[in-house]
């Protein structure tokens, strides 16, 4: 039996103090380190290929304080980069763990915030490696995680999609959207009459055993496509597709590695027939939909910070893929004449949430 963390009334509030407090939730030792926090740098245990990610979590910009717990936010900013992980179809292995701290913040937050995190990386068996702290105007968290290749299988990319194959997701579409407009507009009050949507924006499930799979599903095939969908389908469909610019040349000028079997040029020229009945959505999103007098079909398109996967296969593995991962969804067709179609109606005039946008703040933007 693990033993509870001391009481943060154990600890002042320093340096010193915060890293005993979070020596508390995260063990010291894990089998992906050979050498762990307390060092200038942590000794990573690599027998296989890793990929990392990282991500800011920043207050006022991708949460607030005033509908968002400690364990809230601790739960997020780790969820949301083993998030990526997911999309590569990667093992979690560990994380480093940046925090600047403004002058509200005490021992007894930070041992709620702590505590969050620590569940979703004892769930997922994450080392925290280490990180720093500094003090900070506003609650500035940054993490980086990395993972490993699944046995047998490896890392899926976004790129490598081919006309005539099936596009999926796994995952719910839009509900995040609609937890944080509701959010917004009641704060907390709002999980009483929007438990799933608040639940998914506050506390958003990474489909890690779904990536797993995907990944051992392409070992003796063509890998599929695969990517963390963040940013809603309008933004993150066209970087699936290639049409983004991000995977149309690398540094040199050539085409970036893809997967071993896939073809980076076929990229050119994508693109994809959506077809998302109504009936594929969480009832949450149809009724907030209808309240508002809006599409929910838009509605799920837009939803950013679904954490989701969306990705592409060759039509025979849909069988073995609708078995094997809970959540699974085929929701359309890769094209070969370009241009996104959903439900027959060309999507050209909906536009994504974009952090660079004039007087874009938060993933806020209809």
């Amino acid at each position: 039996m693990v033993p509870a963390p001391p009481s943060p009334s154990a600890f002042t509030f320093s340096e010193d103090g915060i890293l005993a407090c979070l020596a508390g939730h995260f063990p010291q030792t894990h089998p992906s380190l050979l050498l762990g926090r307390g060092d200038d740098c942590a000794v990573l245990k690599a027998g296989r290929p890793l990929c990392v990610s990282s991500d800011l979590f920043l207050e006022d910009i991708h949460f607030r304080r005033s509908y968002f717990s400690p364990e809230d936010m601790g739960h997020k900013a780790l969820a949301v980069n083993v998030s990526d992980l997911a999309g590569c179809g990667a093992r979690p292995l560990g994380f480093t763990l940046c925090l600047g701290l403004p002058d509200w913040v005490d021992m007894a937050w930070l041992d709620c915030f702590f505590g969050g995190m620590a569940a979703l990386a004892g769930q997922q068996r994450m080392a925290l490696a280490g990180g720093d702290l500094s003090r900070c105007e506003r609650l500035h968290i940054s993490v980086t995680v990395w993972g490993e290749t699944a046995e047998p299988g490896g890392f899926l990319a976004r790129g490598g999609s081919m006309p005539g194959d099936s596009l999926f997701v796994v995952g719910r579409l839009g509900l995040a959207r609609v937890g944080l407009h509701v959010l917004e507009a009641q704060g907390r009050a709002a999980l009483a009459d929007w438990p799933a949507a608040c639940a998914a924006h506050l506390r958003p499930e990474p489909q890690v055993d779904a990536g797993l799979m995907l990944a051992r599903a392409g070992y003796n095939a063509r890998p599929p496509a695969l990517m963390d969908l963040s940013d809603g389908i309008i933004r993150d469909l066209p970087r699936l597709l290639g049409l983004s610019g991000e995977l149309r040349a690398g540094a040199d000028g050539q085409p970036p590695q893809q997967n071993q079997g896939q073809n980076p040029g076929q990229s050119q020229g994508l693109g994809a027939a959506i077809l998302l009945p109504q009936g594929l959505l969480h009832p949450e999103v149809l009724r907030y939909a209808q309240e508002q007098g809006k599409n929910p079909v838009h509605e799920a398109l837009l939803g950013g910070e679904d954490y989701a996967l969306l990705g592409s296969c060759a039509p025979d593995m849909l069988p073995s893929l609708h078995a094997a991962i809970p959540g699974f969804c085929s929701i359309g067709t890769i094209t070969a004449g370009g241009g996104i179609t959903c439900n027959n109606e060309p999507l050209d005039r909906l536009s994504g949430f974009d952090h660079f946008e004039a007087g874009a703040r938060g993933k806020k933007a209809d």
